[in-house]
């Protein structure tokens, strides 16, 4: 597949960009300097600000899929899903957050005590993303949440899949890491099971 990924540069979008590759996509990678990036076969770099569609439609056109990989305090829902339909790609997925899972019925894990003040911006910033995805009447979208803590680590191949649920392990450790993280995001890409859902992966 021809594959637009925006927010190539970062933790989470330089292991999708590594999974992606290693599948034989073809990717444009688009981030604000994608000067840091090495040039590898069937990568694509582009300079471009997310956040103005008029740069990003032109980049957008002729893919498959977008994938955004943004913080989303540097992001624009609106902007990307009207940047999205505008180049004429019809599915967009998206890198999520935890914040937004339900530690209990009702009750998502933003709302829970404790919840770190530091992450309280990215978080709310996730959590309305999402809110304007499931909006979104035309485009084919999914939402990728990872567990709590998410972090670089062994790429394994061996997690579980939830809906709106935080997953935890045996211990009750909520976690996954980023190349096992990619390796669910990029199969969702290959064989859509979530068409316009949010989903989950942990250990």
């Amino acid at each position: 597949m021809k594959i637009a990924l925006i927010g190539v540069s970062g933790r989470v979008g330089s292991r999708l960009l590594t999974e992606l590759l290693n599948r034989g996509h073809e990717v444009t990678g688009i981030a604000r300097d994608p000067s840091k990036l090495t040039s590898r076969p069937r990568l694509v770099l582009k300079a471009a600000d997310a956040t103005q569609p008029t740069r990003l439609v032109p980049l957008l056109a002729g893919h498959d899929v977008v994938i955004s990989a943004m913080r989303f305090e540097s992001s624009d829902a609106m902007a990307l899903i009207g940047a999205t339909k505008q180049a004429g790609v019809k599915r967009l997925m998206v890198v999520g957050g935890a914040a937004s899972l339900e530690v209990a019925p009702g009750k998502a894990l933003f709302d829970a005590p404790g919840f770190p003040e530091a992450y309280r911006p990215e978080a709310a910033a996730g959590r309305n993303f999402l809110d304007v995805l499931r909006a979104e009447k035309d485009l084919d979208w999914t939402f990728l949440s990872p567990s709590a803590e998410f972090a670089p680590g062994e790429r394994t191949g061996k997690f579980r899949l939830g809906g709106d649920q935080l997953l935890s392990d045996a211990n009750g450790k909520s976690w996954i890491s980023m190349e096992d993280y990619a390796i669910a995001f990029v199969d969702e890409l290959e064989t859509p099971k979530h068409s316009r859902q949010r989903f989950t992966v942990g250990y």
